[in-house]
């Protein structure tokens, strides 16, 4: 048996556990990361990345659609065996051997296995050959083994073996018909993607679509779906779930039914601490892990839980700043080092709050970033919404024939600065960072008035909005 010690173990080899790996090697600690499956993670190999690879073909299709002069040359089908084709490329094959030699290149060591901790500071790292070996942390063991799909607990559902988003992102062959169960972010771009590929797609979603955000944004990517010929089914309930020889049937609470060659389930995720023995350590199995702003697990001193896991925000994104965050902390206080007083708040993941920058995938894309305006009079912020057509901006008509956006922005009138910003439309997603800088920043409107947008762009919105505000006080 294999017995090792390091300063630092990192559970989990995504792009969240590569860079609190990478921060604390960075701090000087000897760090080793532990695998069950591909170094580089979910979003590597069956989210981010390859759902946007099955979403951008058709997009660009429909987009050449809309200017007079380009629509003239889409004169075939979309190419679904070549849109495979590059998701797989962009997938690596499912190959981890770039990220694999990256890691040797940094210094980090990987072991090949499952983890699991046998008390405290120690994991067991069972290998596929059943080969196990024993790590010891001197200073922190960071847990970055993010979430897995939830299962509705339906009648039937679990015997139709419905796909999760990792089949539906991998998936070779796509079929003549799918059922999705959910109505969230994985949900309409989903939906999106395999509408795009020629599937007759119907979304179940009991909430409705896009709960959580704008209601404007959720009532614009529905009347997409609808021109894209989903059906959009909302507020009913799937109660039953059978299987017949070619299809899938769900019984849903008005008397209805659906009927799919396939069924999607996106109805939220779970943390992923079910099989790591965390009760060994004090902790429930299967329970997200509380954490404080230095990712530090509540009630311990010495494990760290980054991405996913702890449930703050589901965002690659934010993970990965999460990481940095709890690798940089782990070399400070293995240093004896205060963090609390650290320059420029390096130590501390505070954007989790209230400043999440996310982007829905969907046409149009949905991009937003702080409070919504429900959550801001949840809060108690006393606010001014200002909201704008960006079909009226310039960069917009040139950019189509057909533009169709809105953009809203949420003011905080105590202290003047952006608190909430919601895009939707065609290409917003490059809009999002300006608008999560003069969130984070606190830009007052006043000074906002002097980062003058380029012509003909959308980025003229800021102007826009800021005309609708008012000139500011001579």
């Amino acid at each position: 048996m294999d017995e090792r010690e390091y300063d630092v173990i990192v559970i989990g080899a995504g792009a969240v556990g590569e860079n609190a790996a990478d921060r604390a090697m960075q701090g000087g600690l000897r760090t080793v990361i532990v695998e069950a499956e591909l170094v580089g993670g979910e979003c590597s190999y069956w989210a981010c990345m390859p759902s946007k690879a099955l979403l951008r073909a058709a997009a660009a299709v429909r987009a050449a659609q809309d200017v007079d002069g380009a629509k003239q040359a889409v004169t075939g089908d979309l190419d679904v065996a070549g849109v495979l084709r590059r998701r797989d490329r962009i997938a690596h094959d499912w190959n981890d051997d770039s990220q694999v030699t990256w890691l040797a290149e940094t210094g980090i060591d990987l072991v090949r296995g499952h983890a699991e901790f046998i008390g405290v500071k120690r994991v067991r790292v069972t290998a596929a050959d059943g080969t196990v070996t024993l790590l010891k942390a001197r200073h922190a063991v960071v847990v970055a083994t993010g979430s897995v799909p939830l299962l509705p607990d339906v009648p039937g559902l679990r015997e139709i073996a419905p796909w999760t988003s990792r089949d539906a992102t991998s998936a070779h062959d796509i079929p003549d018909s799918l059922a999705i169960i959910g109505g969230g972010v994985v949900a309409v771009e989903i939906a999106t993607a395999y509408a795009g590929l020629g599937a007759k797609v119907t979304l179940i979603a009991r909430s409705g679509v896009l709960g959580t955000m704008e209601p404007f944004a959720a009532e614009l990517v529905q009347q997409s779906l609808d021109r894209l010929g989903v059906t959009v089914r909302t507020h009913v309930e799937v109660v039953s779930a059978h299987r017949t020889e070619k299809n899938a049937v769900l019984a849903l609470d008005d008397g209805g039914r659906v009927v799919a060659q396939q069924v999607l389930v996106a109805t939220g995720r779970t943390a992923r601490t079910g099989d790591l023995g965390v009760e060994t350590i004090g902790l429930a199995a299967g329970a997200w892990l509380t954490v404080d702003d230095t990712m530090l697990v509540t009630g311990t001193d010495w494990l760290y839980a980054v991405g996913d896991v702890n449930h703050r925000a589901l965002f690659t994104h934010q993970g990965k700043y999460q990481a940095r965050a709890a690798g940089d902390v782990i070399a400070a206080r293995a240093k004896g080092e205060k963090v609390d007083d650290a320059p420029w708040g390096a130590h501390v993941a505070t954007a989790d709050h209230a400043h999440v920058p996310q982007v829905t995938f969907t046409d149009p894309e949905v991009a937003s970033v702080g409070l919504t305006v429900a959550a801001a009079e949840a809060a108690g912020h006393r606010i001014r919404v200002l909201d704008y057509d960006l079909s009226w901006l310039a960069g917009a008509t040139t950019r189509a024939d057909h533009y169709e956006g809105q953009a809203r922005a949420v003011v905080d009138e105590d202290r003047g600065v952006l608190i909430g910003m919601t895009f939707v439309g065609p290409d917003v997603a490059e809009l999002l960072h300006a608008a999560t800088i003069a969130i984070v920043g606190e830009v007052p409107l006043t000074r906002l008035w002097h980062a003058v947008p380029s012509y003909p762009t959308l980025s003229e919105v800021w102007l826009r909005l800021l005309e609708a505000y008012g000139r500011p006080a001579a």
